[in-house]
């Protein structure tokens, strides 16, 4: 099945359930129950949904929240094709922000510039176009530094300081994973999972890159470092962890690797899966990202990183009657309230407030010294995906530039040129 729905009650009458079906259909009674749906995906993996779902009920007892749960693989693609069919959901979760505009430009969302948001919330700006906003953040990822804490001490190499440019985490790669080799171990230095944003996203950050300029040299240094690792043998090639299907999950988690550059997200996975006894047991920190430069490494400066915002759209074809009421759950989820019982599970909410800082690092397992604070706390996050209609488009050919530098199929200059000239040819840039 492509989705299924999981539901909040808070006490309502059965009259309520007589309100569930597609959006724009039927009279609601604003004074009355309402039901809301709302798009999310894995849900049995994903509790954030179920849990914003349930702390709106408890809030607002005469609505009920279902959670219709997508393919993620495939959920952009199903959503677009039930709102296209008139059945899509009150609420439409914005998985990525490069399909902002698809929605936008299809008339599939509402105005929700009337929402007020919390003073200092990240991402809100992912969800505006020319002026109106689209959608509200719940959820702001960053790239982090994940490291094993054991395997460091194993190799005898000292901890990240938060100091470190990416020629500092090569040499340090590099050099753990030749005194774990020393040492019995098969442990690599590092791992780099397959993502194009495993490389792209950082450059695009720290580099002052643009995906729009059609000008992509600035890939050049990140994509050498990259090489470099795979010859060295710090950490496993391309063309290893796509053939074996490597997880980033299964190579950390299971102490094949003693750092990984990852999402914020992964806080809420490795504790999970170390709690289950999917990952070994092992003390593990978070730090910085590596810096182009030493300009904004260091714990007096502010790092750069990127990661872009998961937030909530309105259906432009919701019934009048559920408006005000799926507008207030988009400012639930927005709130400090539900940033701190999102943090509570080990997710980033795009609020970072003291409470939510606090109860983010009160998660049974998290890790709890000074540098992985600072990490979680510090940094400057630009967008991953800029909220543009031809960024789908332009990232594809330069996934296609990702696949064809680390595969080996092609040198780093001649993928950029090839890269630079099918984005000329087939987007068309102004």
């Amino acid at each position: 099945m492509k989705k299924r729905t999981m539901i909040a009650t808070a006490g309502l009458a059965a009259a309520a359930l007589a309100l569930t079906g597609c959006s724009g259909g039927g009279s609601v009674d604003p004074d009355g129950p309402i039901t809301l749906s709302v798009s999310g995906w894995s849900v049995a993996s994903t509790p954030e949904f179920q849990l914003l779902a349930d702390g709106f009920t408890e809030k607002y007892p005469d609505v009920t929240v279902e959670v219709i749960d997508y393919d993620p693989a495939e959920y952009n693609t199903l959503i677009t094709a039930d709102l296209a069919a008139g059945s899509g959901p009150d609420i439409i979760t914005q998985k990525e922000t490069k399909f902002v505009t698809t929605f936008q430009e299809g008339g599939q969302l509402l105005d929700v510039s009337d929402i007020e948001l919390p003073e200092g919330i990240s991402g809100a700006a992912s969800y505006e176009i020319d002026g109106t906003t689209w959608a509200t953040p719940y959820r702001q990822d960053s790239w982090v530094l994940y490291y094993n804490k054991a395997l460091f001490d194993q190799a005898g190499v000292a901890y990240p300081d938060g100091s470190w440019t990416w020629d500092d985490y090569v040499e340090n790669a590099d050099l753990l994973t030749q005194n774990l080799t020393a040492a019995g171990s098969t442990a690599k230095g590092a791992h780099q999972h397959s993502w194009q944003s495993t490389v792209q996203g950082f450059a695009n950050a720290q580099a002052d890159g643009d995906i729009f300029s059609g000008e992509y040299d600035y890939f050049e240094k990140y994509y050498d470092n990259s090489l470099k690792l795979q010859d060295d043998g710090a950490q496993a090639s391309f063309n290893t962890v796509t053939a074996n299907k490597l997880t980033y999950q299964g190579e950390f988690g299971k102490q094949k690797a003693a750092m990984i550059p990852m999402g914020s997200w992964f806080v809420a996975t490795l504790i999970s899966q170390q709690a289950a006894g999917e990952a070994d047991d092992f003390e593990w920190g978070i730090a910085p990202v590596p810096q182009m430069d030493a300009s904004t490494a260091g714990l007096e400066n502010t790092p750069i990183t990127f990661g872009d915002p998961a937030g909530f759209g309105i259906n432009a074809n919701i019934d009048e009657g559920k408006t005000q009421a799926a507008k207030d759950f988009l400012a639930y989820a927005a709130s400090e309230e539900a940033a701190t019982k999102l943090a509570g599970i080990g997710i980033t909410p795009a609020l970072l407030s003291d409470p939510v800082v606090e109860a983010y690092f009160g998660v049974e397992g998290a890790p709890q010294d000074e540098l992985s604070s600072f990490a979680v706390q510090t940094h400057e996050t630009l967008p991953e995906s800029p909220t543009n209609s031809k960024t789908a488009a332009v990232q594809n050919i330069l996934n296609d530039m990702h696949s064809s530098i680390l595969s080996g199929s092609k040198s780093v200059k001649d993928s950029i040129t090839e890269a630079e000239t099918r984005v000329a040819n087939e987007v068309g840039l102004d």
